[in-house]
C-alpha cells in the first residue's frame, strides 16, 4: 500500500506540483497549481480526465474556453488540444490512459 505522501513531488512547470502513479495501463496525477500558473496548449495519445478538488481553473478544450470550479469533472479525448489558467490556487486529479510516459 502506498500513501500519497510518499510520493515525490515534480515541478512539472512553474507553478504546477504534479505527484504521480503509474500502473500498467495508466497514471493517476495529483496536482498543487499554484494561482497564475498557465499550462500551455497540448495535446496527448492519452484520453484524460480531470476532477477539481479545489480551486477554479480555466480550461480551454479543443477551442472551448470553460471555468471549471472544485466538483467539477472533464473528459478530454486523446489528441484535443487543450490548455489551463489558474484562476486561484488549485487543486486536481488527473487521469491518463494508457500510461501518461511524459511523467515517468
Amino acid at each position: 500500500m502506498l500513501h500519497l505522501d510518499d510520493i515525490a513531488t515534480r515541478e512539472v512547470l512553474p507553478g504546477l506540483f504534479g505527484k504521480f502513479l503509474h500502473g500498467d495501463k495508466s497514471t493517476l496525477g495529483v496536482w498543487d497549481i499554484k494561482k497564475g500558473s498557465v499550462l500551455p496548449e497540448h495535446f496527448h495519445e492519452n484520453e484524460q480526465i480531470t476532477y477539481i478538488l479545489e480551486g477554479e481553473l480555466e480550461m480551454t478544450i479543443g477551442g472551448n474556453t470553460t471555468v471549471f470550479k472544485a466538483g467539477n469533472l472533464q473528459v478530454i479525448p486523446a489528441n484535443v488540444p487543450h490548455s489551463a489558467l489558474a484562476l486561484t490556487d488549485c487543486k486536481v486529479i488527473d487521469t491518463w490512459a494508457p500510461v501518461r510516459e511524459a511523467y515517468r
